[in-house]
This record gives C-alpha cells, structure tokens and sequence, in this order.
C-alpha cells in the first residue's frame, strides 16, 4: 500500500466522520453505528495505530452527540463496548485486508517463479534438443526415460526410437553403473569406452554421467560424445609426426651414407689413378655404384631437409608440457627433479619444431633415467639459460657418466643398447630447426640442447621466472 493511497484514505474517513458528527449533533437520533464505515476504510489503507485512534475518536462523537433519551447518560461500559465493537471491526477489516495484500503478493511472486521455471526449461530443453552431443536419463534398471535428437544421431535409432530401451545395448559401461540404490553417494565423473550402434557399428566414446534421485527413484544422467573424428585426428597427427622423424631419420643417415660414399669415392680414384685395376669390370662397376649411391644420398638429403619447418614458440610453454610428462615418470622411480630456469621478463620465444624438441630432450631424460637405475642419490636437474642469440637447455643426471665418448653421436655404437640411434637421431632431430645438441661432462654429466632464439621487441611483464626447484618424488 502506498502512502498516497493511505493518505487519501484518512482524507476520506475523516470527512465522512465529520458529516456522520454533524448530522448526529442536530438531530435526535443515534447515528453511531454509522461510524462503521470510515472505520473500515481506515483499517483497509492505514496502520493500526490510526485504526484505534479513529475508533477512540468515533466513540467519544458516539458519546458526546448521543442526545436520545434512551441512551443519554450512558454507562462507561457502554462506551467501552462501542470502542471494543468499532476498534474491533477496523482491526478485522486491516487483517482481511494485509493477508488478502499478502496472497496477492505471494501469487504474484509464485507466477514470476513459474515463469522464470519454465523459462529456464524451456532454455534447457532448447541446449539439449540442439546440443551436438548425446544426452540421455536412465531409470535404475538402465532403461532410457528420455533422449535428445543428438543421441538418435549417434546410437543410430529413428527420432524417438530410443524411449524404453536397455542402454547396455548401446554402451554395455553404463549398464554396469551403480545407483542410488546400490551407493551411499552419488556419482559425478566420466570415462572412455566402446559404443555401439543400432545397427552393431562400434564407435570410440567419450561419457560423462551423473546419478541423482528423483519422486519416482534413482536415475542415472549420461552424456555421450562420438570421439571417432577426434581418434582419425589424433591417428593422423602421430602419423604426420612419425613420418616427419622418420624424414629427420633418414635425411641424418643419408647425410652419413654420402660422407661414407664419399670416403669410398677417393679410396677409387686414388685405384684408378695407379693403374692397377684399370680395364677391371668389377672396378668399374664399383665405381658407378659408389657414383649412384653418392647421387641418391644427395636427392634424398635436399628432399628431407625441405619438410623441416621451425615456427615460433613460446620455450617455457614446452616446458610445462615436459613436466606434465615428465612428473609421473620421476614420481614412479623416485627421482627428484629440479628445474632452474631463470629468464628476463618476456616472452621466450625460440624457433623449433615443438615436437622435435620434445622428443629429444625425453631421450635424454629416458636415458639419465637408465643411467640412475643403481644410484643411491639419483637426482635430475633440467637448466634454462638464456644468451643473446640462442637459449641452452641443460639435462643433468647423477649418474656413473659415459665412458667413453669419442663416438658418442655415432649410429650403431658398439655396446649401446638396442640400436644406439638414441642420441643420434636426437641430434638429428634438433638439427632439423638449426639447433645442435652436445655433451658437457662437467662437473655431471650433461647434456646441452641449443636452439635458436627469436629477436623480438620486449615485452614486460608477459611472464617471469626465477630459480624454480621442483621436486616431483617429494610431491
């Protein structure tokens, strides 16, 4: 109620009190029960307070003009039964009147929140009827109450075809999930599996799902992604890669066969210059064979070399996604690792192939792990330091050291491991972006990943990193 309406209200009470006190004051007969009426208008627009004050001031009027001879000179009980009944009728009138206000408001505010509800779920079911992905509840017993258009798509079933169907028909996983009536707590939480369509295709699945409760029992909420074009991706991506290495690989070892052609080359020249194999068959096809293969190393090499392309990264970038590797493997054997990096503020930018410096620096990380298997006190520590023109990479182990290492980027090394391509296809892998890779004995062993830095304007404030020692083992 607004103190406009108030106002206007007493305004009127007050006038028609007025007229009801004078029509009484001149004539003989009692009009007090008329002040009924602006006592109910008082008590419909105004406090309490002013419903009593009107009804104290009706009573006196009542008593003052009252002039029949039937009642003049009435008791105090009777002018207290006047208050009582026109106090008691505005106070009746300002409670029917307040809780009549009051359901009004609470309808009004019921209707708003039925409003924003259906809002709400209309908007919910507009996200999940046009969402790419597959949504789906499922009672207790895995029977399918409700799924949106995306999920007809993936499972293969006709619009509205999936109501009342098993789910382990189509991801045999969800089938195995536990309820509420199985579970003291609920499940949030996801998982890959297989899926399958109705017509018995399998797909890869990515489900996210959710257990609740609901009137009517346990459910089960479900949201099912087809991973099938992620997988094609991810199979391309490791084939492109693989065969971007196996490019590096090969571009490394026929950069090694034509040094070799070239060695055999002098070795026939000097022969033929002495003249004692000339007019031999096999001397000179020796000869054009050394001459073809010299020729083939030669085209293969500029081919290789042409697929190599190094771009623009941020080096503490891959870094984080070094650890993110590296932390379970140190984790698992126990090793602590410390990173000391220690660059000015902005960003590192270098040029390489991301994932060409990933794989070196894990082979020499796989290899100082080897190299520490027997070590009491094993410990690791990766260095970041920056120069004018390159930044330096630095893998440190407590390990025994090398032995020897006059041959030590040499492919097929005797008494290497496997096939001892390890380093060497590293230091193949980093030249592929004009970096190079070298061993540094002192004081550990050591080694040292150079590559190339990219001048750019400063940028502060863009990242800093001081010295950061990380121990994963103590995690």
């Amino acid at each position: 109620m607004t103190r406009w309406t108030t106002w206007l209200a007493m305004t009127t009470a007050t006038a028609v009190v007025i007229v009801i006190a004078a029509t009484d004051q001149h004539t003989n007969l009692s009009l007090g029960l008329l002040y009924l009426f602006p006592i109910i208008v008082v008590g419909m627009a105004a406090p309490r307070r002013f419903v009593l004050l009107y009804a104290f001031v009706c009573t006196w009027l009542t008593a003052v003009f009252n002039r029949s001879p039937l009642t003049m000179g009435a008791s105090l009980a009777q002018d207290a039964l006047v208050l009582f009944a026109l106090g008691g009728t505005g106070l009746v009138a300002y409670e029917l009147t307040r809780r009549r206000r009051r359901e009004a408001e609470h309808r009004r505010v019921f209707e708003l929140e039925a409003a924003a509800r259906r809002e709400a779920e209309e908007q919910l079911a507009f996200v999940i009827n046009t969402s790419p992905a597959a949504v789906l509840t499922m009672t207790d017993a895995g029977d399918v109450v409700e799924a949106n258009e995306a999920a007809h798509r993936v499972f293969g079933v006709e619009s509205g075809g999936l109501a009342g169907r098993q789910i382990a028909r189509y991801i045999p996983a969800l089938g195995r999930v536990p309820t509420r009536a199985d579970m003291t707590h609920t499940f949030h939480t996801e998982m890959r599996c297989r899926g399958e369509r109705d017509n018995g295709a399998a797909f890869p699945a990515a489900v996210f799902f959710s257990t609740y409760t609901t009137a009517k029992g346990p459910r089960l909420a479900a949201m099912v992604i087809d991973t099938s074009a992620e997988l094609v991706d991810r199979e391309e991506a490791n084939l492109e890669q693989l065969m971007a290495s196996s490019r590096v690989l090969v571009s490394a070892m026929t950069h090694e066969v034509r040094n070799l052609c070239g060695a055999v080359a002098v070795v026939h020249e000097n022969l033929a210059r002495s003249g004692t194999l000339t007019g031999n068959k096999d001397f000179e096809a020796l000869g054009t064979l050394v001459d073809a293969l010299t020729r083939i190393a030669s085209v293969q090499l500029r081919h290789s070399n042409r697929q190599v392309r190094a771009t623009e990264v941020e080096l503490l970038d891959v870094l984080d996604d070094l650890r993110v590797v590296l932390d379970p493997i140190c984790e698992e054997a126990g090793i602590p690792v410390e990173w000391c990096i220690s660059v000015s503020e902005r960003p590192l930018l270098v040029s390489v192939d991301q994932q060409h410096l990933l794989q070196a620096l894990l082979n020499l990380i796989k290899n100082s792990h080897r190299a520490m298997r027997d070590v009491e006190r094993a410990r690791l520590t990766i260095t970041v330091l920056e120069r004018s023109d390159a930044v330096s990479i630095r893998v440190s182990d407590t390990g025994p050291g090398l032995a020897a290492t006059d041959h030590l980027f040499q492919p097929f090394q005797t008494g290497a491991t496997c096939t001892g391509l390890g380093l060497y296809v590293s230091r193949a892998l980093v030249r592929s972006f004009r970096g190079d890779l070298r061993y540094d004995p002192d004081p550990t062993c050591t080694f040292v990943i150079d590559v190339p830095r990219v001048p750019k304007e400063w940028a502060p404030g863009v990242r800093t990193i001081s010295h950061d020692t990380y121990t994963a083992a103590a995690r």
